[in-house]
């Protein structure tokens, strides 16, 4: 049965999967944009404008979709989650301020100077807002992860008679135990999405035209960045691991599919099918004692099972268990993208291998999948609590009919469709262009307002980029 807090929880994870590709697009794009600025400013090689001009475009189109999924989705805590938000607000509220007042701001202020103002403050102001707009986008990042994170791993705070969390040391609060871990985690996602888009990009022209130095320079520098990007990932995803199994024990054993206790080491379970309400995997393939070795180094290691927790306090095993396989699996394959196109470097066919083209445009949405498996493995393995270990998700729920919920969802998932689908479907027409194109279906200026339109006898691209 549908009831008002599963159909919550599925209006949530709709609206926070829309929105979550887009930032972790943006965040990665506009380091992009600021790498290629620089190289521009040094070189004053036109390569390195062609492609500024193509991918700043489409920066902002992801942008702006990104600012506008935020919106909606934050509306939810006050209309489905507003038990969550009462009890939560003194903590969550003014991080979630904070990242209004230092990220949002930055971006918007120097945005429209990086799109349209190269020819009108000059390179060096030009350059600083380009910048400014990429540590706008680390910075929001930093704070949206630090309130995500303080849910995961609650610290600092207080209960107060009224059943709210109290602030008592902000510092805490915000560098609480997972933080560092999930940030870089999360950060390297967004630099890896980046770089498998573009390489994507670059390996569709690849397959038409061999020639353009624009598109060779893009897939040199992407698959470069997936090279170095990649094993720092699956590195710092372990050392996640690790803090995870020290604070949330329950959402490792949920992602390794440990129903039972092993107190001579746990065996790796590469597949299976899991039966929570059996409480075993069935048909599993495992590798013995693996699991041990990599969660505690020792073979022999004892790791506890879902056997010993309580049914009402263990998250929904399968969902977690095949979200977190689909993260790992497509970061080995992002691993080996990398270390083919190392290969093709090293033999002189990184631009004519044809194959590699092929892998890296069918790799292209890889980061995508990989961001939301990722985010489905961290917050469904949070079930069933909100605030964990504090704060359940059923007691955080506004007082809603289902018929509610279920009205505002199938609005959501049909405005979402074709809003977004349409500005996908924008964003790939852009990237099918080659760099250089002069028209890519946006204006090249901001829609100018009487009293600064081009004169007739003035050309308006002289004044554009």
């Amino acid at each position: 049965m549908l009831t008002a807090e599963i159909l919550a929880r599925i209006q949530f994870a709709f609206t926070v999967s829309f929105h979550i590709i887009f930032p972790a697009f943006s965040i990665g794009l506009a380091s992009f944009l600021a790498v290629l600025n620089v190289l521009w400013l040094r070189t004053r090689d036109e390569t390195y404008l062609k492609l500024f001009n193509h991918w700043k475009k489409i920066f902002a189109v992801a942008f702006g979709m990104g600012v506008v999924s935020g919106i909606v989705m934050s509306y939810q805590f006050g209309t489905n989650w507003a038990v969550f938000s009462d009890r939560a607000g003194p903590v969550v509220g003014p991080l979630m301020a904070y990242e209004v007042l230092t990220a949002f701001f930055l971006e918007a202020g120097f945005l429209g100077i990086m799109l349209f103002g190269r020819k009108r403050v000059g390179d060096g102001l030009h350059m600083l807002a380009t910048a400014m707009v990429a540590i706008g986008t680390l910075i929001s990042a930093t704070w949206i992860l630090a309130v995500n994170s303080w849910m995961h791993t609650p610290a600092g705070f207080s209960m107060g008679e009224n059943g709210q969390f109290l602030p008592e040391d902000w510092w805490a609060i915000i560098f609480n135990p997972s933080f560092p871990y999930r940030l870089v985690h999360m950060v390297l996602a967004a630099y890896l999405t980046t770089a498998l888009v573009v390489a994507g990009t670059a390996g569709y022209h690849l397959l038409r035209d061999r020639t353009n130095p624009a598109t060779r320079r893009m897939f040199s520098m992407a698959t470069g960045m997936i090279l170095v990007v990649a094993p720092i990932q699956i590195l710092a995803g372990d050392m996640h691991g690790l803090n995870t199994l020290e604070h949330q024990p329950v959402k490792v054993m949920a992602m390794e599919g440990h129903f039972e206790s092993h107190p001579e080491g746990a065996p790796l379970i590469l597949f299976g099918l899991p039966d929570q309400e059996a409480q075993e995997m069935r048909w599993s393939v495992e590798i013995p004692k693996l699991s041990s070795l990599i969660l505690k180094h020792s073979l022999d290691a004892p790791l506890d099972g879902l056997d010993g927790v309580p049914r009402d306090e263990q998250p929904p095993v399968a969902i977690v268990f095949w979200s977190f396989r689909v993260m790992v699996t497509l970061g080995m394959l992002m691993l080996g993208l990398g270390l083919w196109s190392l290969w093709a470097r090293f033999r002189g066919r990184l631009y004519d291998w044809k194959a590699l083209h092929r892998a890296a445009l069918a790799m292209g949405p890889a980061g995508f999948v990989a961001v939301l498996a990722g985010w489905i493995t961290t917050e469904v393995g949070r079930q069933p609590w909100t605030v964990y270990g504090h704060l359940r998700t059923a007691d955080s729920l506004s007082p809603l009919d289902a018929s509610a919920v279920g009205t505002s969802l199938v609005a959501f998932i049909v405005v979402y469709f074709f809003v977004f689908g349409a500005g996908t479907f924008y964003l790939l027409r852009m990237m099918s262009m080659t760099p250089g194109t002069e028209r890519m279906g946006l204006r090249d200026g901001p829609i100018r307002t009487a009293g600064i339109t081009p004169g007739l006898h003035e050309d308006p691209r002289e004044r554009s980029d």
